[in-house]
């Protein structure tokens, strides 16, 4: 499984503007593929393959005067960047003729120097190393400072140099793990659990946990509204809007790497703990369109379910997803009896069947694990709620002659 690996880079002067001056011939390179696919459509002629393009865009570039600049930065960044242009026509293509999963991609476009996100990519053949002092040498940039949260488990293939909208540098390493290394980090375990996402709380647990939701931008909302305020009340080209901008892309990090460091913490603690996990396959996209868009994108389900996927992948752990259309909240637990559905201030309710006094979430979250096949009895066989059988006068058609349907 290969796995990507970010870390903090702590460049100087000296090499922000190398990496500047890289960003920008990147850019450059990747506009000029696009304008020759665009131009070439146009005159009804066939797509310039990637070789001509390299020897057209960067080697006898090099060679005029208005692009004798391209040859100050590594010659590796440039072709990676015709290869993020080739696979971005791919895509289209492909999500055109249906073959591409997920929602349809459009054309490439052309990026702008004001995009407040900027990445180049070094592979083998830029010859980048780790120095002995632990800092990352990039070819015509230089050693760049990095800050090591933790060690790499495999010699990476490439490396990639972002710079987020908050002005952060960070390198990007992807490593290819060992699944017999990953297999021994987490030994088996016979726990299953099933988990009921919700807004008041984070996550219910079948066990009878409940996890509270942490809300990092209902938290830092009036921070955050503070500074748009004062971004939105500065001449736009000015430097003091430029650092009105930094102030709010710094905030609008801090609450999503809190939440990104949130899911990443309970989602080990899941898998480590639990062999076999059931959840539920929530339509996210069509919950953003209600009234509750702000709290369900503050939650962060699709990013925290993204986790536990791989990482049981990983670890050699069960993942079972249920439909969406499972009513979960409108069954007993107890008895298997679907009760109907409940409005959402409903927390509380009392099986009409049996009985049973049952706390929502908690009875979703039975339920999901029960629906994901992961409830075993004493003996181990799976157990799922029992075929109710339907009252005498529910049955049959009570001796009414059928009625021809409507046309």
């Amino acid at each position: 499984m290969q796995l990507r690996y970010s870390f903090r880079l702590y460049p100087d002067s000296g090499q922000r503007t190398a990496l500047a001056e890289a960003f920008g011939c990147a850019r450059v390179v990747f506009n000029d593929a696009v304008r020759a696919r665009e131009d070439a459509r146009r005159a009804g002629e066939a797509f310039p393959a990637a070789g001509e393009l390299s020897k057209k865009l960067i080697t006898a570039a090099k060679q005029t005067a208005s692009r004798a600049w391209l040859g100050e930065v590594s010659s590796v960044v440039l072709q990676q960047s015709l290869r993020d242009a080739e696979a971005a026509y791919r895509n289209f293509f492909a999500s055109l003729k249906g073959e591409r999963k997920g929602v349809k991609t459009g054309a490439p476009r052309f990026k702008s120097r004001k995009d407040k996100r900027q990445s180049i990519r070094f592979t083998a053949n830029a010859r980048w190393s780790i120095t002995d002092s632990g800092r990352l040498n990039l070819p015509k940039v230089g050693a760049v400072k990095v800050k090591w949260s933790r060690t790499l488990p495999a010699q990476s293939s490439s490396v990639t140099v972002i710079k987020d909208a908050a002005g952060r540098y960070f390198a990007s390493f992807v490593v290819d793990t060992d699944p017999a290394a990953d297999a021994a980090r987490m030994p088996d375990t016979d726990h299953t659990i099933g988990i009921d996402l919700g807004l008041t709380h984070f996550a219910a647990l079948s066990g009878g946990t409940k996890i509270d939701s942490p809300r990092f931008l209902r938290r830092a909302e009036k921070k955050l509204k503070k500074a748009q305020r004062e971004l939105s009340r500065k001449q736009k080209g000015s430097k003091n809007r430029e650092k009105a901008r930094l102030k709010v892309a710094r905030a609008h990090a801090k609450v999503a790497d809190a939440r990104h460091e949130f899911h990443h913490q309970l989602s080990t603690k899941l898998i480590r703990d639990n062999q076999a996990i059931g959840v539920e396959d929530l339509a996210v996209k069509g919950l953003a369109r209600t009234r509750l868009a702000k709290s369900v994108h503050d939650a962060g389900w699709s990013a925290f379910v993204h986790m536990l996927e791989y990482k049981a992948a990983r670890c050699g752990r069960t993942l079972v997803k249920i439909g969406r259309f499972e009513p979960t909240s409108q069954t007993c637990s107890a008895c298997g009896i679907k009760d109907g559905p409940k409005p959402l201030n409903v927390r509380e309710w009392t099986c009409t069947a049996c009985g049973t006094r049952h706390d929502r979430d908690h009875n979703a979250a039975i339920n999901i694990k029960t629906a994901a096949g992961l409830a075993v009895s004493a003996c181990g066989a799976p157990v799922r709620p029992g075929l109710v059988p339907a009252q005498r006068e529910e049955t049959g058609s009570h001796g009414f002659p059928p009625e021809p349907c409507a046309a």
